[in-house]
This record gives structure tokens, sequence and C-alpha cells, in this order.
């Protein structure tokens, strides 16, 4: 599975009001804490790949953990990337089998999202520690769907009033790395 994603920095208050206009539907809210992890047998910043252990925590409820796998990107369009991801029942398990294969912590990113729903596609308001706020609108698909989805991405982008050429292809550890 591909996670096709595009992303711009937005402010918040604008996108609510062309979201509120598009009649879009409010999933939720979370908090969100990645730990990213280095590996020792290559290079993730080199390989454009990412392994991170995510804490997610909806306003109303108890964290969820999860292990996720990001592949390089796979176009230069777009933040379209294969995506392996898995829930965890013990982080502290996690990162220590993690951490005796070898794998180190490297960032911490932390983002409090709201979520809504826009033709078939989630838009999530970010604000980002120490970055600011972006704007991401994103689904899923296969390989053979990866392009009429980017597509429909941007036009969702449109929709919102923003500019897809002011697409940020960078993510939000590279943005944070790139700032120390």
């Amino acid at each position: 599975m591909y996670e096709v994603e595009v992303k711009v920095r937005a402010d918040h208050d604008a996108v609510r009001e062309r979201l509120a206009e598009l009649e879009a539907e409010r999933v939720g809210a979370v908090e969100q804490v990645d730990t990213y992890y280095g590996a020792p047998h290559r290079e993730f910043a080199e390989t454009d790949e990412a392994l991170r252990v995510r804490a997610e925590t909806p306003a109303d409820g108890d964290p969820v953990h999860e292990l996720t796998y990001k592949g390089p990107k796979v176009d230069a369009d777009s933040k379209t990337r294969r995506e392996h991801e898995t829930r965890v029942g013990d982080p502290e398990a996690t990162d220590a089998a993690l951490r005796a294969l070898g794998f180190e912590p490297v960032a911490t990113v932390e983002k409090l999202r709201e979520r809504y729903r826009v033709d078939g596609y989630t838009v999530t308001l970010d604000d980002v520690g120490g970055l600011g706020e972006y704007v991401e609108v994103e689904r899923e698909g296969t390989d053979d769907e990866v392009d009429a989805i980017r597509e429909g991405a941007l036009d969702v982008l449109r929709q919102l009033g923003l500019d897809p050429d002011e697409q940020v292809r960078t993510s939000y550890l590279g943005l944070q790395l790139a700032e120390e």
C-alpha cells in the first residue's frame, strides 16, 4: 500500500474557513509524539527511509502506539511512499527490542493534528513543535492508483485555497533536523 501525501505551509484559520465552506467532516484531533530511529546498517537520511514509533493520544482517550516503516519517495511530485505500519502493545518493549538490534533514537517530533474528510481524502491541520503550521492532504492506494490519487490531492489543496506549487516534500523530521 502507498501513502499519497501532499503538504504545504498554511495558516490554519484560513483553511478552517474553507473547510467549513466545503462542509468538510471534522474527524477529530490528536496529539502525536513520534520517536525516529537510525539504522545500524544504513543511513536513513541518505536512503530517504524512516522508522518510527508513534504515540497518538486523542483528546478523549488513551494513547495508541504504532511502529511504522516508510520507504523512499516514489515520485518527484508528492511525498508518496510505501508504508508498513502495525500497532504496538508495549512501546517500552518495542524500544528495547529496536535498541538491542542496534537501532537508536535520533529525534522526536511532536504535533497537534486536527483531521477532516474532503472528497475521500484526509485533510490534516498540523501544528508541529518548533516548525509551525502545515496542511497535509492524503489518501492510501495501490500502485496503479497513485497518479490519480495524487492529482485528486492536489485538487483538494486548490479547493482549500492553497497553492500546490508551494508543496513541501521534506518530512517533519527532515525539517526539524535542518533547523538544528
